[in-house]
């Protein structure tokens, strides 16, 4: 019971961004999970990147370059793996023994190049990500770990299914951790079809139609991490994954072997003391209301208070509740704290379309080191997250003006914020806070297929009032 709260957030997360993940075109294929799988204490959250060039598939598909945002938590229950989150439906043993069966549904990061296609895919429908849901069986002991998974598209996109079959195993030295991963896997015909296939009407005099059928691809792959410090992570990856000859006779597959390399960092918010399940651990309830900012204000111009218009015309509103609990106070002793934060958002889009709401979950930084903070405590704050929508906010559909969308979107919340009580020299309003902030969706300028590409996003500027019970 003592982390119910972190695991009832995480549920919500689950059951809204599977949701999202089913509208978010990412292109690339799934071998991120070992180095996503990297949180060792129980009930621990990390936030970071993954930089992955890979080769493509396709024809002139040339080199691929993408960013994978690393939203990471470990609970007893739940857990979040960049593009999978589930329910450990049993956990038996520690990290290196027992037996874990896990629930999950996890987006398919495979399919055609979002942006400049090669000529081989001309004119053929796009091949989307898929929405998967899935079973995971582990069996850990100290030579080595044995997975096994069935997954099976629930999104309706290719309406096929994968059975994999892995073995890793986790050396450590000090701060050095390597783990050496071997997955075979089985797809069948839907699956091959559906990504390497060419359809009767796609084909043309030098694309001849093609069903690949069902076939056996393998992955091989090294993966490193290094801890920098007890919460800084370096992470490091080479891969290579063969496929079956099935796949590898299509007229639109010039490459048999696939070598991807990964450089990436993580912060680890998880630590010795749970901050959520002390006594006297506070828990955030920020109320707010606000209006969708100018396209031409973006969000550096906003930071750097050299813009604060609103929309003038098809102006749209959201108002909202975020409800944190701190992972970290007075890191290292400086007045710097981390809250995580679970927040849902109504969009008010006045008629222009349907209304819809939005889940945000993130990791906040919060400063009050000012040097009048004894008098008036002012704080300064920076979220970062994931944003799902339940629908795409009207602003970015207007401003991206036919361009890709995504209902799954990096979310920040700068924010800075004054206590009432000093103001009013109220004891009782101490830990109460009035403030402004930035609601801030978009897609990392493009570079992130998990994100769906997209290049552009969304600001609302607001007002709040935040206290702590």
């Amino acid at each position: 019971m003592k982390s119910l709260l972190p695991l009832r957030f995480l549920l919500c997360a689950t059951v809204l961004l599977a949701g999202s993940f089913a509208m978010a075109p990412a292109h690339a294929d799934s071998g991120t999970e070992p180095l996503a799988d990297i949180l060792n204490a129980p009930d621990s959250a990390g936030l970071g990147f993954v930089t992955r060039m890979e080769a493509s598939p396709y024809r002139d598909g040339g080199v691929r370059y993408d960013l994978l945002p690393l939203y990471l938590y470990e609970g007893e229950r739940l857990f979040l793996h960049a593009n999978r989150a589930g329910v450990k439906l049993f956990n038996e043993g520690g990290r290196n023994d027992g037996q874990r069966l896990d629930l999950f549904v996890e987006q398919r990061l495979e399919g055609f190049p979002v942006n400049n296609p090669p000529a081989s895919l001309a004119g053929m429908a796009a091949r989307d990500s898929g929405l998967d849901m899935g079973l995971s069986y582990q069996y850990r002991q100290p030579w080595g770990t044995l997975k096994a998974e069935y997954v099976h598209d629930i999104g309706q996109t290719y309406k096929g299914g994968e059975t994999r079959l892995g073995y890793s195993y986790d050396w450590r030295s000090g701060p050095w951790t390597l783990r050496p991963n071997l997955t075979v896997s089985f797809r069948d015909a839907k699956l091959n079809n559906y990504y390497y296939g060419v359809l009767p009407g796609e084909a043309t005099a030098t694309r001849p139609a093609y069903a690949p059928g069902w076939g056996i691809s393998t992955s091989v792959g090294l993966y490193g991490s290094y801890d920098m410090s007890q919460r800084w992570r370096l992470l490091a990856g080479v891969s290579a994954t063969v496929l079956g000859n099935s796949a590898k006779d299509s007229p639109i597959v010039q490459k048999r072997v696939l070598p991807a390399v990964y450089v990436g960092a993580v912060y680890d918010f998880g630590g010795h003391k749970r901050e959520w399940a002390e006594k006297d651990s506070p828990t955030y309830f920020k109320l707010m209301y606000g209006k969708a900012a100018e396209p031409s204000c973006h969000l550096a111009k906003i930071i750097t208070a050299r813009c604060f218009s609103t929309a003038s015309s098809n102006a749209t509103y959201i108002s909202g509740i975020q409800v944190g609990k701190p992972f970290i106070q007075n890191l290292n002793g400086w007045p710097l704290d981390f809250v995580g934060y679970v927040g849902l958002t109504n969009h008010d889009d006045r008629g222009l379309q349907t209304n819809g709401v939005q889940l945000d979950v993130f990791m906040k930084a919060i400063y009050s080191g000012f040097p009048w903070s004894h008098r008036v405590k002012t704080r300064l704050g920076l979220g970062v997250g994931l944003s799902a929508a339940q629908r795409v906010p009207y602003t970015e559909v207007s401003s991206q003006a036919g361009k890709t969308t995504s209902r799954l979107l990096n979310y920040l919340d700068p924010t800075i914020d004054v206590s009432l009580g000093d103001l009013f020299g109220s004891r009782a309003l101490k830990e109460t806070y009035i403030g402004f902030g930035v609601s801030h969706r978009s897609g990392i300028f493009g570079a992130s297929r998990l994100l769906g590409n997209v290049n552009g996003g969304s600001n609302y500027l607001y007002t709040y009032i935040e206290t702590a019970l």
